[in-house]
């Protein structure tokens, strides 16, 4: 079933405009061009600092759980290799099964979700959604995977937040 969506996907849903668009999308967060940037502005206002500590926990706690935990243990090859496509991005290293962008960006934008009160938490789930969707459109990883990211990231941010709040209460952050 897995590979049935991925075939799906590609047979009517890929267009040139949309490959640029889900390459750009999926760039956008493997580079770091916004939790970067986005942690350091947290980290560096007193009153976000609290917020920022738990998107940084939540990340790192993903990458770890993800990338040398459960990545390694299930070892699932990429889809790509069980069905003959022309990728439009480079060859991706690593397994599968779950994916690691898929994770850490739930794990961010659910953590701020979180922490924060405003339309950015909303925009963020809303990319979060888009980056899980472009690792599909791109061919590189199953539904399952992207389902278990999802579910690793959320499951990621509320520990995060869980374990930051018990460490920092916000009371250690007034300025």
């Amino acid at each position: 079933m897995d590979l049935s969506i991925l075939i799906w996907i590609n047979n009517h849903l890929v267009t040139p405009a949309g490959s640029s668009f889900f390459i750009f999308i999926t760039n956008f967060w493997g580079f770091g061009i916004i939790y970067i940037p986005m942690s350091i502005f947290l980290l560096s206002k007193p009153s976000r600092r609290q917020t920022g500590l738990i998107v940084v926990g939540a990340l790192l706690i993903a990458l770890i759980v993800v990338n040398l935990g459960i990545k390694p243990f299930f070892d699932r090859p990429r889809p790509f290799t069980s069905y003959p496509i022309d990728l439009v991005i480079p060859v991706p290293h690593g397994s599968s099964f779950p994916s690691s962008h898929t994770a850490s960006v739930f794990a961010f934008a659910s953590a701020y979700f979180i922490c924060e009160k405003n339309r950015m938490r909303w925009a963020l789930l809303a990319f979060a959604g888009l980056v899980a969707f472009s690792r599909l459109y791109l061919f590189v990883h199953y539904p399952s995977d992207v389902i278990s990211g999802i579910l690793i990231g959320i499951s990621c941010a509320f520990f995060a937040s869980w374990l930051i709040k018990k460490i920092y209460p916000q009371s250690a952050f007034k300025e």
